[in-house]
């Protein structure tokens, strides 16, 4: 089912002061620290993750 097509990301917020499952979504999203960038495949349920908290993200590409 990999299409090859990838989203990048970076961290732009802090976790700190952030409801539980926020923090858990950033780091199903490999991310948690901020500066950090990730790759991912893009599927429906990244899309979904990077839409819970894009208040702390910003996509790369």
């Amino acid at each position: 089912m990999a299409t090859g097509k990838t989203v990048t990301v970076r961290q732009t917020g802090s976790p700190i002061r952030r409801e539980k499952d926020q923090r858990a979504t950033l780091a199903g999203l490999k991310l948690n620290k901020m500066g950090r960038t990730a790759t991912l495949e893009d599927t429906p349920s990244v899309r979904g993750m990077i839409a819970k908290v894009a208040h702390l993200l910003e996509v790369v590409d």
